[in-house]
């Protein structure tokens, strides 16, 4: 067990997010308050009730400190440090958010990014885990660093990143641990630096701040020697230190300078520190069940379980499952195309990446043209179905959605629970065409991605209809056609023709449901005149929803073609009604001017 939140007095410190020039905002400058350590004000004891991240937002927000601003200077909005909670809840799941942070590398490499390491480190001050990305990217210059630990700032403008809302290195660390620490070296035509930012919740609420407070100290690498930027003054620069120290891992300077040792000339190092626990106090993350792995506990536990049947134990260590719980799984097949000069280290050990479509039998390509409408261009996208490897020993089915390389939706079931279609197709789509959420773990429920779903379904469905066999399942409608085709009495050779019409035509009537025997079977859809198959019902089912769309999106576009027509005709009246005036004054004009021709 980690041990508690100190209890003790601390130095407030405000930082300020502008430039002293226009009273805005720079990450990274501090003043001090009148605050001080031998006299603090009793609603600077905040305390970290729990460590439980789903329970760390519930805490009590005391009055503001802040004093309003002088005359003629202007307020600048203020994040509350409780926003950093409630803005990680995003990720419901812990892999979701170290996905993030992979993403971030990724974007890298075409910045020169080779590697990112993923490992656990132990933190000296508590002996407690800690949680280490370090990658050689480009690593981020004092201006970069400081958009990336602010709110909602993105510089992500490729069609290509995964990156885009500005908001995934706030959400992803904060869901992981309560504190983060980043490092980070680049190099610009100018100069070298390294930079240091600190996003400690920890800090935040143990100080009482009703502002997001952020320190950061910068270095010019450019000599031989670190060379500290200084902005305003030496003693705001002093007063970034002082809480970095006293709130990282990192006890003292040199401590903290070490942490660029194995970064190198170029790339970024960030530990995640006061990792959450969960409800029952122990670590989210657990380390010690595989050396080279990371697992969920929860679901690791769920899947440990004992005196399992064979079939549900071939199940449990199946991808589909495995990527519940271990890191190493899910990253395998995290990214869509294999890398070929990046690598994922876990632990130590690197990622073999798992391209799903190679592991499929009988694997069919389709292409599929979706509707965007609103005047985007036409694109085709190909999808990949076919059998899981692993079929018919065990039962996995489901799509597997990536958008711009990144898996969104793995092993999604479109079907129905309980049916047999589908049992053991494996789906492969990258769907660009859609954005997804911001947790990154779903998609946004667009008209476009109905579309998408209901498509996707009945390609599903003609899939299984012309390849179950070769899982040894009786195509749709098959056993019907035999009924139809065998006599249920054994005629002999020498009866008369329509004898054997009238019989057949007699067993015809016969419910579906029911054998030679009399006795009751499921029932089988049927093929035959006066009778519709199920699959058929599906399909027509999924015809008229798509009919429908298209039906509503004319209807859309009609409507908006008639108000654009309605306006155009009431520019046409305004414009009528000017000339008639203008007429109207001319003829005045001239009869005013006969009129006076007339009195000379």
């Amino acid at each position: 067990m980690p041990p508690k939140a100190e209890k003790g007095t601390v130095k407030s410190v405000e930082i300020i997010d502008g430039s002293d020039e226009e009273g805005g905002a720079v990450v990274g400058k501090t003043t001090t308050s009148n605050k001080t350590a031998s006299n603090p004000s009793p609603q600077v004891q905040q305390t970290l009730e729990s460590r439980s991240f789903w329970k760390a937002g519930a805490y009590d927000v005391g009055p503001t400190t802040k004093r309003p601003p002088d005359h003629g200077q202007l307020e600048h909005a203020r994040v509350h440090p409780k926003f950093l909670h409630s803005n990680a809840t995003s990720h419901r799941w812990a892999f979701g958010a170290i996905a993030e942070l992979l993403d971030n590398a990724v974007d890298e490499i075409h910045n020169g990014a080779t590697f990112v390491k993923v490992d656990k480190i132990d933190v000296m001050k508590d002996n407690s885990p800690a949680l280490l990305f370090l990658d050689d990217g480009g690593g981020m210059h004092p201006e970069r660093i400081r958009n990336c630990m602010s709110l909602g700032f993105s510089s992500k403008k490729s069609n290509t990143t995964i990156g885009q809302y500005g908001n995934g290195f706030k959400t992803s660390t904060m869901r992981l641990g309560a504190d983060v620490i980043v490092f980070s070296r680049a190099t610009t035509a100018s100069q070298a630096t390294q930079s240091i930012g600190l996003l400690s919740y920890t800090f935040l609420r143990r100080t009482g701040q009703d502002d997001v407070i952020v320190p950061m100290i910068d270095f010019d690498v450019s000599g031989h020697w670190a060379e500290p930027i200084i902005y305003s003054s030496q003693d705001d620069w002093s007063s970034n230190l002082k809480v970095i120290l006293e709130w990282s891992p990192f006890p003292s300077k040199e401590e903290l300078m070490l942490q660029f040792e194995d970064i190198g000339p170029h790339g970024t190092k960030v530990i995640i520190y006061n990792l959450w626990l969960n409800d029952e106090g122990i670590y989210e993350l657990s380390f010690d069940d595989d050396d080279e792995d990371i697992r969920l506990r929860d679901e690791a536990n769920q899947g440990g379980l004992t005196n399992l049947r064979r079939k549900t134990i071939e199940l449990q260590s199946h991808i589909s499952y495995r990527i519940r719980y271990s890191l190493r799984a899910y990253v395998s097949i995290l990214y869509l195309r294999k890398f070929s000069n990046f690598s994922i280290i876990l632990r130590g050990k690197p990622v073999q990446q798992l391209h799903i479509a190679d592991e499929l039998k009988y694997s069919k390509v389709i292409a599929y043209k979706p509707r965007l409408g609103g005047g985007e261009s036409e694109v085709t996208v190909e999808t990949t179905f076919g059998f899981d490897k692993e079929a018919p020993s065990i039962w996995v089915s489901g799509l597997n959605v990536y958008h711009k390389n990144r898996l969104i939706r793995p092993f999604w079931k479109v079907t129905a629970d309980g049916s047999s279609k589908g049992n053991g197709v494996v789906g492969i789509i990258e769907a660009n065409f859609i954005e997804p959420a911001h947790d990154k773990q779903d998609f946004e429920r667009s008209s476009v991605f109905v579309r998408l779903e209901a498509r996707l379904k009945q390609i599903l469905l003609d899939y299984w209809k012309d390849h179950c066999h070769l899982m040894g399942f009786q195509p749709p409608g098959a056993r019907a056609h035999r009924e139809q085709k065998q006599s249920p009495v054994q005629l002999s050779v020498g009866l008369a023709a329509n004898v054997e019409q009238e019989i057949v035509q007699s067993m015809d009537g016969l419910p579906a449901n029911i054998g030679q025997d009399g006795s009751h079977e499921k029932v089988t859809s049927r093929d035959g005149p006066g009778s519709i198959s199920i699959d058929q019902i599906c399909e027509e089912n999924i015809q008229l929803f798509v009919r429908c769309e298209e039906h509503m999106q004319k209807e859309e576009e009609l409507k908006q073609t008639a108000e654009c027509l309605e306006k155009e005709l009431e520019e046409a009246k305004k414009k009528l009604a000017q000339i008639s005036s203008y007429l109207e004054t001319r003829r005045k004009q001239k009869i005013m001017g006969l009129q006076i021709g007339k009195f000379e």
